[in-house]
């Protein structure tokens, strides 16, 4: 019990009003693009009073962002976990296979890519994409160097450009599902580098003196 006898367990109205609009902001992204998303629309899907955009969060960019927030920590939080139990870059690729597949049905990298697309445009919005893009960046290094660091292939596709590529290739291929109907040609880009990742096997060995970071040195490494 908190003062005045009120349950702390209950979320208070307040809260639960911004969650819904959070919620309705990501909704209304992914169905009308950030072009069609405003304060009466968001209101509309959340069932509220627009007034209560800006009472909450200011304006409706702050209220996207907010939702973007909340999204990418859902993901980043169920994707860490897949991610982290690749050993080898076909395991690697395949769970990338994975994660396109379940951005593309709940629709996270669509209202990314509609959130980018905006800030082209403007200015401060763009300073804040940017900012919640470079932990992306980072998770895809990280699991790079894990899986590659210290290997040849390492050496020729450095970790971190790879990384900034992946993202670009990710982007892309969202924007580019919009005219690939039935994925047929998206999904042949992911069945070439499931073709080629064993193919790299080689590379991605290490290089002496290079220790895996997943792992403690055998006791007769120097």
């Amino acid at each position: 019990m908190s003062r005045g006898g009120a349950v702390t367990g209950k979320q208070q109205p307040g809260a639960e009003t911004r969650d819904r609009l959070i919620e309705a902001a990501a909704e209304t992204v992914r169905s009308h693009g950030y072009a069609g998303t405003s304060a009466r629309a968001i209101a509309t899907t959340a069932g509220v009073n627009s007034a209560l955009v800006f009472y909450h969060f200011g304006g409706v960019d702050a209220l996207l962002l907010a939702a973007l927030d909340r999204s990418s920590q859902q993901r980043m939080t169920a994707y860490r976990q897949a991610v982290d139990k690749c050993r080898t870059l076909e395991q690697l690729v395949e769970t990338a296979n994975e994660i396109y597949h379940a951005d593309i049905e709940g629709g996270h990298i669509t209202f990314f890519a509609e959130m980018v697309g905006a800030s082209i445009a403007r200015a401060e919005l763009r300073k804040e994409i940017t900012a919640r893009a470079e932990p992306w960046i980072d998770f895809v290094e990280e699991a790079l160097e894990r899986v590659i660091g210290g290997s040849p292939l390492a050496r020729l596709l450095p970790p971190r450009e790879l990384a900034y590529a992946a993202i670009t290739f990710y982007l892309g291929v969202n924007l580019f599902t919009h005219l690939d109907a039935d994925r047929t040609r998206t999904q042949a880009l992911f069945g070439l580098a499931e073709r080629t990742a064993p193919r790299a096997r080689l590379l991605t060995m290490r290089l002496p003196g290079r220790r895996r970071t997943d792992k403690p040195p055998a006791p007769d490494e120097p």
